[in-house]
């Protein structure tokens, strides 16, 4: 199998990227939440203040894997670090190094910038990923849970009329 190049993601790539992230909900099976189209992901690449950066992974030119990131911050380092969204590999592809590779770039990255931590998430069930992530040397935190407000919970918890089940006066139960 050729070398697999790693490079920064350009417009041109939008179509595969989005290609490859309804592969990566589909193997979560998370594809009913999948909205993203080249149109909507572009301007937070590639537009005036983008929100994430990307990199993809060539064999032979053809673009068969991407790891889209962005910077996080932590208090107590008091140091940005990097945030891995989402790392996918084409199954054809797994097993080649290209993973491994797509990681090392990253953390190369964030050293580079000065970052004091690189951060992902894996679902508990995908076992191949944590055994691969664990022979990297990272620590996979089993005490931490990934909490979150979207759709119609973020929208009842933010317009201020609530009581909801998100709201402060039902969590101290008044």
């Amino acid at each position: 199998m050729p070398r697999p190049d790693i490079r920064p993601a350009e417009p041109r790539d939008l179509h595969v990227i989005v290609q490859l992230i309804g592969e990566l909900a589909e193997f979560e099976n998370l594809s009913h939440l999948l909205e993203v189209t080249p149109e909507s992901l572009a301007p937070h690449l590639f537009g005036d203040e983008p929100a994430a950066e990307c990199v993809v992974g060539e064999v032979g030119g053809e673009v068969v894997a991407f790891a889209l990131f962005y910077k996080n911050f932590s208090t107590f380092l008091s140091r940005p670090g990097l945030y891995l969204e989402d790392l996918y590999v084409r199954p054809a592809h797994r097993r080649s190094g290209l993973g491994r590779a797509l990681l090392i770039h990253l953390a190369r990255l964030a050293c580079e910038r000065g970052y004091g931590r690189f951060d992902w998430t894996v679902l508990d069930w995908n076992e191949d990923a944590i055994r691969f992530y664990e022979s990297l040397g990272a620590d996979v935190m089993p005490e931490w849970r990934i909490c979150r407000l979207a759709g119609d919970a973020l929208e009842r918890y933010s317009d201020g009329e609530r009581p909801s089940r998100w709201s402060p006066s039902a969590w101290l139960g008044l």
